[in-house]
């Protein structure tokens, strides 16, 4: 068994709230989730409005098959929300 296990730091430069901050993690986490079957949580910066952390992990396998799950979804994260930007 191999877990894959990815930090996605985000700056979001329209959020002027927690709670619209709240609504981008919910949306974001839920659309990956449904995506690509990974747990996803909020993990760090739950008091800063403009910017979230999302960990995203998988259990595979194959430890290919676990980095590419974690490559597609930085690569939706992306490619999904142009008004975004990814720090790390």
């Amino acid at each position: 068994m191999h877990v894959g296990v990815c930090r996605i730091m985000l700056h979001l430069p329209e959020s002027a709230s927690l709670k619209d901050k709240r609504q981008v993690s919910r949306s974001l986490s839920a659309r990956i989730r449904n995506t690509f079957n990974v747990a996803v949580a909020e993990v760090e910066d739950h008091d800063l409005w403009q910017r979230l952390t999302l960990a995203v992990c998988c259990v595979s396998t194959e430890p290919a098959h676990a980095n590419k799950m974690i490559s597609k979804v930085v690569a939706f994260v992306e490619e999904s929300r142009r008004d975004l930007e990814l720090l790390d």
